[in-house]
């Protein structure tokens, strides 16, 4: 990698509705001290480029720990050498608790997240203002950080931040561009009062939500930086199958409190999206499957009633007539190209 030449690699983003501050207007804050962390396992093929880029930023972490959570195809060799070459890296090492299996279905048992406190634990965090956790498949472009902590810096409230992903297809890898106020699992930054409000990350599935309800609950802003695209060098919740990983999302929405008819609304939006009507119905059955089976919801005094708040209010401003005509015409698209395929004897992947 040189230079700039990882931006071309993703194309260009769709105009930002709200501007970062230009580069060359960036002053660097010298009080900030940014420590990344990032839980890694079986990504041999990707970390190199993820530590290439953190290398190349221009405003690189104070402090990159990797958590390598078991791997088993020679990540941890690779992380080894790595930290032979850069002076800000620090490599441990990750053991699951008893009877843990965490290779099967990582998302279920928030793998992650307890990989990531495992990293949390061996630093002194709190002598860091900001703190960011960083997948290991993420190539970030080189003014990530720059720009990312220099938004912090004007935004006084912003508790949680980060930006989009652009998967390596092109494609854009947001689950919801309209969803601007999620920021992704894979490369969320919080500011230390922000992290240490919420009490830190709960290790289980739907942390990634969880955390940012809590962050508006304690006040703080959270937002996804639309003109900071990083690229994806592996699908979103594809590590252990992407339908697998669509119904964990719905089991996600359960455990945080969405109603069910937010749910069967955002499945229908889903069928567009490959694998055709098959993803719009994992996510729903994901769902429905956490209520029959009883899985325990958040039970945190308030959550439930902010959540439905907050859907409220968004709910009145994404349903005006302009919103329901595009989400039937998604709809109707999705149906329409099923009914073709298997009309065709084929079938959408």
């Amino acid at each position: 990698m040189q230079g700039d030449a990882s931006r071309e690699m993703w194309p260009r983003a769709k105009p930002a509705r709200r501007k970062l501050p230009a580069a060359t207007d960036i002053e660097p804050d010298k009080a900030q001290r940014l420590l990344v962390v990032s839980p890694v396992r079986n990504e041999a093929p990707h970390i190199e480029r993820t530590a290439l880029a953190l290398a190349a930023q221009t405003r690189p972490p104070d402090l990159w720990v990797a958590v390598d959570d078991g791997s088993t195809d020679g990540t941890a060799q690779i992380l080894s050498r790595l930290a032979s070459r850069l002076q800000f890296m620090l490599v441990m090492n990750s053991q699951a608790p008893p009877g843990m299996d965490i290779g099967s279905d990582r998302l279920a048992v928030a793998a992650e997240a307890r990989a990531f406190n495992v990293g949390l634990a061996c630093v002194p965090w709190r002598t860091f203002t900001h703190i960011a956790k960083l997948d290991g498949d993420i190539e970030l472009p080189p003014r990530y950080f720059e720009r990312l902590l220099a938004a912090f810096g004007s935004e006084p409230a912003l508790g949680l931040a980060g930006g989009t992903l652009r998967e390596r297809d092109g494609r854009q890898g947001r689950e919801d561009p309209a969803s601007d106020y999620h920021v992704r699992g894979a490369l969320k930054c919080y500011t230390l009062d922000c992290l240490d409000a919420i009490g830190g990350i709960e290790e289980r599935l739907g942390w990634d939500t969880i955390d940012e309800v809590r962050a508006r609950m304690k006040g703080f802003g959270t937002r996804t930086l639309p003109d900071l695209i990083a690229g994806h060098h592996r699908t979103c919740a594809s590590a252990g199958g992407i339908l697998r990983g669509t119904a964990r999302h719905g089991e996600c929405a359960y455990i945080t409190h969405y109603p069910l008819s937010w749910i069967s609304l955002r499945a229908i939006r889903m069928m567009s999206k490959r694998p055709i009507v098959l993803s719009g119905l994992a996510f729903l059955g994901g769902y429905v499957r956490a209520g029959l089976t009883g899985t325990p919801r958040v039970g945190a005094p308030g959550f439930r009633a902010f959540v439905r708040r907050e859907l409220s209010a968004r709910a009145r401003g994404a349903f005006g007539l302009g919103a329901v005509v595009a989400k039937w015409r998604a709809s109707v698209s999705a149906f329409n190209t099923f009914y073709v395929c298997a009309r065709q004897g084929s079938h959408p992947d």
